[in-house]
């Protein structure tokens, strides 16, 4: 709840308050600490993790250090352009422009900060017309997190965990004076701020906002962090934030089930397909892994079966996520389509079909009924892989909207004077709904605003504070 008070007593104040401890959140900390100032940083759960933990941690960025070692000729425009048009002109193009822009920078600021990412060029992510996903050696977000906490300590940032945020406090000017929290024994503490950072991710774990907000989705998976309550949204709500795209969301369409390992979307662009239960195919699964989800759960039963070969199984064991899937025995085995079948139960005259008919359009280097082009694919490779999976919600997309400075704006265009979003709590990239999403972009609207805000944040309050003196 946003309480309104002018003059608020509070038990001990900070410059700058952070909440949320995710990658957003750190990357927040570790950038206004850079720039002069100690930040505190408030974390709901026991120990640090949110949507960051769970992601692959694959950062798309135009034009770093990386690329340009490799050979790669990226552009911040080439990025933007992609962005733009996976979302089909519906996002926002100059906060594209802007977060392309500061792609590089960040991730060659992460870099110096420790994060250990290095450039993959083994495929492409659907709508990426460059290799430039950066990722950490086992492609895990606790990487990526471990990372950021290492250095966050090492800074001396205070953070603050087992604190649920359950009020904030505001004057009649808009202006931000503290948070009220609640520990797990009831206790609660006031505590007072010049700068309030909204790093809370999404709404992803509230069902009736997910029913309200996003309803083809409220009977999926949700393979977010249960933590994301939309807490940002509503306190944007109450102070008459401007939030758009609230019905975006990015979901994914390879969940294998029921053991919950996630696949990677590489599988597919290297040639692998999905089928229904009667051995058919259904989409152009190439599109993007966000829109699949909705085309997997609309299937019988809400799952499918996934296939891909030997070559595809080798680029996914450089993925943790991947590597405990075949541990834990979601992945099957098959020497050929027999095989397959018998262990599946779909018909065999369906899938072999199925078989023959992308062989065709792989011979042919056609497009298939879906559109989906078979040009540059090669010939599958024994031994076939193969596992059930179901369409599942990521994370949502839609939240505050924030100006380059990652300033929540009102609803009349105005900047608020010192609050400040980014990550899920702020409006994403990705238009108005699931197939916009391009790989990776939740991650990196994550680093960059967080980046960002923890600097103007900063560098506003050093300013105020020169004025002053």
């Amino acid at each position: 709840m946003v309480l309104t008070q002018e003059k608020k007593e509070f038990d001990v104040n900070f410059p700058i308050i952070i909440i949320g401890a995710g990658a957003c959140g750190l990357c927040a900390a570790l950038s206004a600490k850079e720039h002069g100032v100690n930040p505190l940083i408030l974390e709901r759960d026991r120990e640090p993790s949110g949507s960051s933990a769970l992601s692959t941690c694959l950062i798309p960025a135009a034009g770093t250090k990386l690329q340009k070692k490799a050979g790669i000729d990226d552009t911040p425009e080439v990025f933007a352009n992609d962005i733009i048009n996976k979302a089909r002109n519906k996002n926002d193009p100059n906060m594209v422009r802007f977060i392309s822009n500061e792609s590089a920078p960040t991730i060659d600021w992460l870099i110096d900060n420790n994060v250990p990412l290095k450039l993959v060029t083994s495929f492409f992510y659907p709508g990426h017309s460059q290799y430039r996903m950066h990722g950490s050696p086992n492609r895990t977000g606790t990487e990526l997190m471990e990372a950021l906490l290492k250095k966050t300590q090492e800074k001396k940032i205070d953070l603050i965990t087992s604190a649920l945020v359950t009020n904030i406090f505001v004057n009649s000017t808009k202006t931000i004076t503290g948070v009220e929290i609640t520990r797990p024994n009831g206790a609660i503490e006031n505590i007072g701020c010049k700068s309030l950072i909204l790093a809370c991710n999404g709404f992803g774990g509230n069902s009736e906002m997910v029913k309200k907000y996003i309803p083809e989705m409220s009977n999926a998976l949700y393979f977010g962090h249960t933590g994301n309550r939309g807490d940002a949204i509503k306190w944007g709500n109450e102070i008459g934030a401007s939030i758009s795209d609230i019905g975006s969301y990015q979901g994914h369409g390879a969940v294998t089930h029921p053991h919950g390992t996630l696949l990677f979307w590489g599988l597919m662009t290297q040639g692998g397909f999905q089928v229904n239960v009667n051995g058919e195919r259904f989409s152009n699964e190439v599109r993007g892994y966000s829109e699949q989800a909705v085309d997997v759960i609309s299937q019988k039963n809400s799952y499918v079966w996934e296939i891909w070969d030997s070559n595809s199984h080798e680029i996914g064991m450089d993925f943790a996520d991947y590597r405990n899937g075949a541990n834990l025995g979601a992945h099957k085995i098959a020497n050929d389509i027999i095989e397959i079948s018998s262990l599946t139960k779909m018909p065999l005259n369906k899938l072999e079909k199925t078989f023959s008919n992308i062989n065709h359009y792989r011979s042919n280097k056609i497009k298939d009924n879906f559109g989906r082009d078979w040009s540059n694919i090669k010939p599958m490779t024994k031994p076939y892989f193969f596992a059930k999976v179901t369409g599942a919600l990521f994370h949502t997309q839609g939240g505050l909207d924030v100006n380059s400075s990652a300033q929540v704006i009102d609803k009349n265009g105005k900047a608020f004077p010192n609050l400040y979003a980014g990550g899920g709590a702020a409006r994403g990239l990705s238009g108005p709904s699931r197939w916009g999403y391009l790989s990776g972009n939740g991650l990196l609207t994550a680093v960059v605003l967080g980046k960002i805000a923890g600097q103007t944040a900063a560098e506003k309050i050093d300013k105020n504070d020169s004025e002053i003196r």
